[in-house]
This record gives C-alpha cells, sequence and structure tokens, in this order.
C-alpha cells in the first residue's frame, strides 16, 4: 500500500509493505536458501522445475503440456488451462508444439483428471529432455565499475527435444528452452529450430509461449481493451524498440488474447483476455533453409506478488540486475564537444585531474567512426592510448538512423514503394550494403583503435522495409527480423570486448548498458532553476522500472536546443552553485548525465568543487547504484527527495531531499524503511555528522526531522 498523510509540518508517509512478507524471509532482502532444480516427480509422469519461489509443472505424456505455475510466495496459481508449448505456423498452417486435448472446463485445472486427456493435434513429437547447469546468452566482459555483486546469473536449463511427426514437417527439430534462476521468481524461454530435411520452411509466426491464465477480473460485457491483464506475472523479451525509454510502449511480442473455449467465462461474448502468447507483430515470413537454424525471442517471465508499484519495480529492477548484469557499470563520463585532437587531449587530462572515468566524444565532434582509412584508426588510437595511460576509457557517439544516405540503401514503404516513410522520416536499411557496411566498419574501429564505448543514437528502430535487393534481407516479410539479428550482431560482438554501449532504445537484453532516462531535450534551454527541477521528475519517474545505472541524463555546460545565458553553466566559476547542485542530483540519484561541452572546469575553484563532488560520490558509490524508494516527486511546491536502500550494506540507505522554495523549511518526513532489511532501529546521521538511532514503527518507518535552507538540499545515511 502506498499512503500519504499531511501534517501541519508537511510530514509526509509513504508505506511500502510487501506482500505479507517480513524483511526475514522476503526474496527482495534475503538470499533465497533454496537452489533452482528441474526434477521428475515421484510420479515418474511431471517434470517439476521449483527454485523456491515459483513452480513451473509439465506432464510428459502423451503429450508435452505446462499443468502448474505457481508463484510459492503467496501461493497464486496462474494457469486454469492447459496450451501447447508452442505453435508455429509455417508454410501458413499452424501447428501445435506438444499440447493435450480434453479439458472441457476452462476456468480451472483439476490435476486428478490431467491423466485422461489426449494427445493434442499431430505436428511434433515429444522425444526426450534435458537438464544442464544455465548458460549465458550475453558474452558479457566486465570491464567498467560495477557494484561488488553484480556477476553472473546461476540456475538450470531444461531443454525439451520435439521432431516433425507429419510428412509437411519431416526433418524439422523444435527445442524448447527454459532457464530457471536462483533467488528470484522468474524464468526464461526460447525456441530453437533446425531444419534438417530438404525442402525451405516459410516460418509465418513462430509463438514461443502460450499460456491459459487465471483473468484479473471479470466483466459482463466490455472488450479486451477495457480490461485488466493478468497482474500476477511481468513479461519481456529482447524485441523491444521505439525510443519511448520505458520497456510497456517498446514491447512488440506481448499479446493479450481472448478464449472462446472458456464457455464458463463471466464475459457474455468471450472477450476476457486471458490467455498470453508471446511472437514478433512484424517478422511474418522467415525462410529457414536446409542446415539453417532459428532462434526465437527469449520471454522472461517474473511472478508478482504484489499490487504496490515501489514492490513491482523493485522485482524488475532484481530481474535487469539478473538476466543483464552488465547493466550495472556505470562509468562517470563526459560528453566532450570537440574540433580537433588538442581538444580531446585537454579533456582526458581534465577527466583525469577530476576523477572522472570515461570521455565520450558527443555528436557534434570532430570523431567519424565511418572513415575506416588508416590515418583516421591511426589519428584515434593514439588519443585512445593516451587516454588508457590516463586510466580513461574512450568513446563516440555515432547515428545510425533518422538520416538519408541514398534510394539505394535507404528504407522502402510497403505503403509507397519509395524512401521516407521510416520511423525518423529518412532512415536507412540495415539489410541494405550501406547498413551492413556500417556494422563491419563500426566493428573495424573498434578492433583496431582500442576505443571502449560506443555512444549508437537512432538505433535501429524497428522500420520495416519492402526492398527486395538489399543483401540483409529477402523483402518485407523478414525485413524488421533481419535488421533486428545485423544490430543484435553488432551488441553481442562489442560486449564480448568489453565495449560500454549507450543507445536509446531498449536494448538492454541484448547487450546495452544504459538508455536515456526518460527526458525532452528542449527543456535544456530553459533557465537552470527549472531544469533543476525537471530533472528531478526525470530521475524520480525514470527509475520505476530502471536500477540508476540503466539512465543517462544530461547537463548542458554550452547552449543546447537554444536558449540563452539563464540555461547555461559556462562559465562554469561564474556558476558554481548551480553547477554542483546538478552534480549532486544526478550522482545523489546513482544517475550519470552527459555534461556536454568542451571541459568540466575553467578555474582551480571549480576543479575542486568537481573533485569533491566526485570524491563524494565514488565514497558512497554502493548505496548511490541501489535501487530508489520513491518518497516525494519534485513539483516546485515542497521538499522532494528520493532513498536508496541496499540490506547488503553497512549503508542501509541514503537519503536526498531537497527544497525547490525560496524560503528555509523544517520538514517531518517520515522514511519508508523496510526494503533497508532492518526491523526495529536504525542509526541515520545527516552527511558526515553524529548518528542518532530511530526506533521503526509497525510500518518499519523512522521519523526524521529536515531543515533546509531556501533553495538548498541535504542527504543522510542510514545504517
Amino acid at each position: 500500500m502506498h499512503k500519504i498523510f499531511y501534517s501541519a509540518l508537511v510530514a509526509i508517509c509513504c508505506c511500502h509493505t510487501a506482500s505479507s512478507q517480513s524483511p526475514g524471509k522476503d526474496w527482495l532482502l534475503s538470499k533465497v536458501p533454496a537452489k533452482a532444480s528441474i526434477t521428475l516427480a515421484a510420479n515418474g509422469k511431471d517434470l517439476v522445475l521449483d527454485n523456491g519461489l515459483l513452480r513451473r509443472s509439465f506432464r510428459l505424456a502423451p503429450a508435452v503440456a505446462c499443468t502448474d505455475f505457481q508463484n510459492l510466495s503467496n501461493g497464486q496459481q496462474l494457469l486454469r488451462a492447459i496450451s501447447p508449448e508452442a505453435r508455429l505456423t509455417i508454410n501458413g498452417k499452424a501447428y501445435a508444439v506438444g499440447g493435450l486435448s480434453g479439458q472441457k472446463e476452462k476456468a480451472y485445472l483439476v490435476k486428478s483428471e490431467i491423466g485422461s486427456y489426449a494427445s493434442g493435434e499431430p505436428g511434433f513429437a515429444f522425444k526426450q529432455y534435458e537438464v544442464a547447469a544455465l548458460q549465458q546468452f550475453i558474452p558479457w566482459r566486465p570491464t567498467g565499475w560495477r557494484p561488488a555483486a553484480a556477476k553472473a546469473a546461476t540456475g538450470k536449463q531444461l531443454v525439451l527435444h520435439f521432431t516433425g511427426n507429419i510428412p509437411a514437417l519431416e526433418g524439422l527439430e523444435v527445442d524448447v528452452h527454459y532457464n530457471l534462476y536462483d533467488g528470484i521468481p522468474l524464468v526464461e524461454k526460447w525456441l530453437t529450430l533446425t531444419n534438417r530435411g530438404r525442402n525451405e520452411l516459410k516460418l509465418d509466426r513462430v509463438t514461443n509461449e502460450i499460456l491459459a491464465m487465471v483473468e484479473e477480473e471479470s466483466a459482463v460485457v466490455g472488450s479486451p481493451d477495457q480490461m485488466a491483464k493478468p497482474m500476477g506475472i511481468y513479461v519481456e523479451t529482447n524485441y523491444a524498440f521505439n525510443n519511448a525509454m520505458r520497456y510497456s510502449i517498446s514491447d512488440q511480442t506481448t499479446h493479450w488474447k481472448t478464449d472462446s473455449s472458456y464457455t464458463s467465462q463471466v464475459n457474455y461474448y468471450y472477450q476476457t483476455p486471458c490467455v498470453l502468447e508471446v511472437y514478433p507483430d512484424k517478422a511474418p515470413g522467415i525462410v529457414l533453409k536446409p542446415g539453417e537454424n532459428f532462434m526465437s525471442v527469449r520471454s522472461y517471465e517474473l511472478l508478482q506478488d504484489s499490487y504496490d508499484r515501489e514492490r513491482r519495480g523493485l522485482a524488475i529492477r532484481k530481474m535487469y540486475r539478473t538476466i543483464a548484469p552488465w547493466v550495472q557499470e556505470n562509468p562517470i563520463f563526459m560528453h566532450l564537444v570537440s574540433q580537433d585532437d588538442a581538444e580531446v587531449t585537454t579533456a582526458i587530462d581534465q577527466c583525469a585531474a577530476t576523477g572522472y572515468e570515461a570521455l565520450i566524444l558527443s555528436f557534434g565532434s570532430h570523431l567519424d567512426m565511418e572513415d575506416s582509412s588508416a590515418a583516421n584508426i591511426a589519428r584515434w588510437k593514439k588519443l585512445a592510448d593516451y587516454a588508457r595511460s590516463k586510466n580513461i576509457r574512450i568513446g563516440g557517439y555515432s547515428l545510425f538512423s533518422s538520416r538519408r544516405i541514398s534510394e539505394e540503401d535507404d528504407v522502402i514503404s510497403p505503403v509507397t514503394g519509395k524512401t521516407g516513410s521510416a520511423f525518423f522520416g529518412n532512415a536507412p536499411c540495415f539489410g541494405s550494403k550501406w547498413g551492413l557496411a556500417y556494422r563491419d566498419k563500426i566493428k573495424h574501429f573498434f578492433a583496431k583503435t582500442g576505443f571502449s564505448i560506443y555512444e549508437n543514437d537512432g538505433p535501429y528502430p524497428g522500420d520495416v522495409c519492402a526492398s527486395t535487393t538489399h543483401p540483409g534481407h529477402t523483402g518485407l516479410d523478414d525485413s524488421q527480423w533481419r535488421q533486428m539479428e545485423v544490430q543484435k550482431d553488432l551488441y553481442h560482438w562489442l560486449n564480448a570486448r568489453g565495449v560500454y554501449i549507450n543507445a536509446p532504445d531498449w536494448y538492454f537484453l541484448d547487450g546495452t548498458h544504459k538508455i536515456a532516462i526518460g527526458y525532452r531535450e528542449v527543456n535544456f534551454s530553459l533557465p537552470r532553476e527549472n531544469q533543476k527541477i525537471l530533472n528531478r521528475q526525470n530521475i524520480y519517474d525514470g527509475t520505476w522500472e530502471k536500477i540508476p545505472s540503466m539512465g543517462w541524463g544530461f547537463v548542458p555546460l554550452t547552449r543546447y536546443q537554444g536558449g540563452g545565458p539563464e540555461a547555461v553553466l559556462e562559465p562554469l566559476s561564474e556558476h558554481i552553485a548551480d553547477y554542483e547542485q546538478l552534480m549532486m542530483q544526478y550522482y545523489g540519484a546513482g544517475v550519470q548525465a552527459c555534461y556536454r561541452g568542451p571541459r568540466l572546469y575553467d578555474t582551480e575553484s571549480t576543479r575542486q568543487v568537481v573533485s569533491n563532488t566526485v570524491n563524494w560520490y565514488k565514497k558512497y558509490r554502493e548505496i548511490l547504484n541501489s535501487d530508489i524508494i520513491h518518497l516525494r516527486r519534485a513539483d516546485g511546491r515542497d521538499w522532494d527527495g528520493i532513498l536508496h536502500v541496499n540490506p547488503a550494506l553497512k549503508e542501509k540507505g541514503l537519503v536526498m531531499i531537497y527544497n525547490p522554495l525560496k524560503e528555509a523549511i523544517t520538514r517531518r518526513v517520515k522514511l519508508p524503511l523496510y526494503y533497508t532489511g532492518r526491523q526495529s532501529e536504525v542509526m541515520i546521521r545527516e552527511k558526515e555528522g553524529k548518528a542518532r538511532k530511530y526506533l521503526l514503527n509497525r510500518e518499519y518507518e523512522a521519523e526524521l526531522e529536515v531543515r533546509l535552507e531556501a533553495g538548498g538540499y541535504s542527504w543522510w545515511v542510514v545504517e
């Protein structure tokens, strides 16, 4: 629950209560003793996946079917009916992989009746299963700073082997993969297809997950869009894009369907959204030639045990830390605008002098990664070597989309048959000659120069292309899928080399590290006073489902998107208070900002402020990169703030509170400390002052008195 109370001092209480949990038994706070296991049940018929937090069971005969999917934290059963394991539409006909027939009542599944069910429709025969240790999908090579707890996930993998058992599917092998993770109610699923036959197969649709789920709500009338979808599960795949900076809007694969065979549902017209299917919308025709393999999207299915927004977000954030540990890397970087090599050298020196760890050549700089000439490679290798000698990583900006290349290489609209109708207006096709060459030029540049950060702006945004002459795809039907493969190949290759990737789209599950936290660029032409509050709003809004290191913000040191002297920080020494507070807002949230300009400091006193702020951040880096509990959103009317929590650290929490008002304030703030793991008392100190003991109430809250000067801020450590 999330309660807000106001007193005469405008004290605010934000209570985030776990669902029937206590700090000592909550999987979000402590390690779960049970490990992932995949075992054959005593009856010899059921295969059971169990990690102490979820259980997913499969009946193996007369055909494979999932018969149980349960959240063990709250006892919730997600399944109401049996579905196939997958569905393949090949050469225009749909075939089920696994599944049982005979269930008449689809509102619930009676376990004792499963033995009377028969095999589903013919298509694929189950051959055997294999169990192995969980394998990593992305070849992650950690190179930058990351929390001490960041590491590759552990667990078990199950593979169910099927083969085609009718002439139309002769030689087609289908493997259904499941990864069960340790310590989190999460299961991952995907398919691999191998064509060992003699004929080409056209994959019109590959549905890698089908779950007939218990409905979230019942309505006698109403359309699926009007009804809530099941909230006990969160689903994400590695096929998401559209520059929204949020997964739910970027998702291209999650589909909630109705079920007309569920005849006892309350909805009069059988319109309840109660079947989950996972498949990409725009990949309607992929040719699988003899000897070729195909891998489907990967579904990550996280079971949720609460309706509380904060708790649901914390679970998703733990999912990212588990399945994409690279997103926890968080280098301190400058966004340099340079005109010549001397400015790059100076910026490297300033980074080293202030504790920065990386330098990114921003847009508008003189870097061109697409220039593969020997002279260009030698030039940037020399600068990269110099940066490395100063222990500074160096990287650069490269634009892929939202640019025009040529009539031959740009995306062709299926409507007009011409260029100019892409997501960004004009854009190249990643499957064109230019697009494939772009991928190879980027690889060449990084292999030869030693650059270790790739800022890929306008990455492939999902454009379909009707060209039939591009070498990277055959036509419209496979254009999106094949372009995605090209981009994934590039990101995987870079990740294996330890290259850090900034990309403003949702490619985290294929190796990117950071995305924009979410902002409107023209806002950085507003006065600095506006920017401070807007930045805090962006941080607050952008960290409900992202961990701090997954997002970047923006601080324009020089003019950007318009605006006058009131919008920028240069000359830095003349706006040092604003510069310091903008740094503290971002570093205090664990969010790196793009400090964009030609320099980090202009005087020794400015250098000292930057160094002191960076040193403060590094001292508390572990807790500042920990999860955020949202206290109060900035609105310019009263205080606002956030709370970092991590029960595994000495510093269990760190609070940042700001006063946007023009007068000093005193407030009593109730801190929700459940997710610090403390149960009865805590020690809290303001800055480096003396710590005081605070007793926690039954809602795990401590009441803190806050005094802030006009326009000021402060921070408190919870131990």
